[in-house]
């Protein structure tokens, strides 16, 4: 009996090892895909109607969606890549803009190659250059961050400037001006920001074509001019007087919908947030973001967030994922202009910019057509490199930047000393 018992136990774990190790094939076997995204009230219900607009024609395919907060995300998905065990992850997951360099660099066979199979020249090329390795693309472009200065209509005309001004496209030295006036005038705050962080410097750089690294990754701070101008427009900007500051995303929306600033420039997603207040409705307005006074090749066209949809190479169904990919966020217009209606979504897909959501008058926002607009603007932005290090490298710059206040270091010293530490903390050139 002994011996009997010894066997099926033996035969028993044989079984388990060997449906372990041929789970991933099984799984390969299954017409399934497993999603990985955060925001139900965006991405996740994006993810919903592609659903359903897929199934329309693939019947048979299971597409399971689950929800993480970013963070928790991006821990689960670099644990997984980190062990090199694929059980448990996704077949495709959403990827900050920012963060995709990192992926990209740190697990190279990770993500799959969809050069040949997305069309790359129907999105905004900024989107496209950040997926872009070698000359070759790795991912599905999705939402915009394409930013706007959202602007107080009754306010600025308060203080004696007109919309036309204000649509032409303005400096950030005029808009410091116009801020005092209306500061002086109506008692509002030009814009709030948090003043520890560094969002706006972000959309600053963009605007200008540069950023914290070059093309090839390496640190491009000391002696970058553009950068040495941004962060004195910005520090002249939080001496004016006519910022109110805040201190997380609630009281950031708070101060908006509390009437506490007259413009806020920032990515186009912010106006789902700004369109909660009603009474405000029809004194909103949207414009280019300022550009810098003395840098001759600066905008009024930046980005501001933004993530993008990837298929993980070793999960299995890669072609079953790619062509969920394929038929929705990367070929179906119809989806796309539903996305518009439903989620405010504005697209980095071109051929959706003449859909007809996307040509409306929204009657909040003065009746522009603002998601024609903000399409217009998306091809306009410089595309830069976001590089690996971005998080990590502002974290750096945002406390040298205090000492300006603090030790009365100059500009010049902020951008050497973080050079430095980014070189010992981080290791990189």
């Amino acid at each position: 009996m002994k011996k009997i018992l010894s066997l099926l136990t033996i035969l028993a774990m044989a079984l388990t090892i060997v449906a372990c190790g041929t789970k991933e094939d099984s799984n390969s076997d299954e017409q399934k895909i497993t999603i990985w995204a955060w925001d139900k009230a965006f991405n996740i219900a994006a993810l919903e109607e592609a659903k359903a607009s897929y199934l329309k024609e693939n019947p048979d395919v299971e597409i399971e969606i689950v929800e993480y907060a970013q963070d928790d995300l991006m821990q689960k998905l670099n644990t997984g890549l980190n062990s090199g065990v694929t059980e448990g992850l996704p077949n495709i997951t959403l990827i900050e803009d920012y963060r995709i360099a990192g992926i990209l660099a740190s697990y190279p066979d990770a993500i799959m190659n969809l050069s040949d199979i997305v069309k790359y020249d129907d999105f905004a090329q900024y989107k496209v250059a950040n997926m872009t390795v070698d000359g070759k693309q790795y991912g599905v472009p999705f939402d915009s961050g394409v930013t706007a200065m959202f602007y107080r209509t009754d306010l600025i005309e308060e203080a004696g400037f007109t919309v036309d001004e204000i649509d032409k496209g303005i400096t950030w030295d005029r808009f410091i001006e116009i801020g005092k006036a209306v500061k002086e005038k109506t008692g509002v705050a030009m814009l709030t920001l948090d003043p520890s962080d560094f969002g706006l410097v972000r959309t600053m750089m963009q605007s200008a074509g540069t950023w914290y690294t070059n093309e090839e990754g390496k640190l491009d701070l000391i002696g970058n001019e553009k950068l040495e101008k941004i962060l004195a427009t910005y520090n002249k900007l939080m001496e004016s007087g006519i910022v109110n500051q805040h201190t997380d995303w609630a009281q950031f929306v708070g101060a908006v919908n509390e009437g506490k600033a007259a413009t806020v420039p920032t990515g186009c997603w912010f106006a789902s947030s700004i369109s909660q207040e009603e009474s405000q409705s029809g004194t909103w307005r949207i414009a280019p973001v300022p550009k810098l006074a003395d840098v001759a090749d600066s905008t009024g066209y930046s980005n501001s967030g933004g993530s993008s949809w990837y298929v993980l190479n070793k999960v299995g169904n890669n072609e079953l994922a790619a062509d969920f990919l394929a038929k929705t966020f990367a070929g179906d217009v119809d989806l796309i202009n539903t996305l518009v209606e439903k989620i405010n979504l504005v697209t980095t897909y071109l051929p959706a910019a003449t859909a007809e959501n996307n040509t409306k008058e929204n009657a909040y926002f003065s009746n522009q057509k603002i998601f024609e607009l903000f399409g217009e603007w998306t091809e306009k932005i410089p595309p830069v490199k976001y590089g690996m290090n971005t998080y990590a490298i502002e974290d750096l710059l945002e406390i040298e930047y205090q000492k300006i206040d603090t030790s009365g270091i100059s500009i010049e010293e902020v951008l050497k000393n973080t050079d430095a530490q980014a070189k010992s903390q981080l290791g990189i050139e």
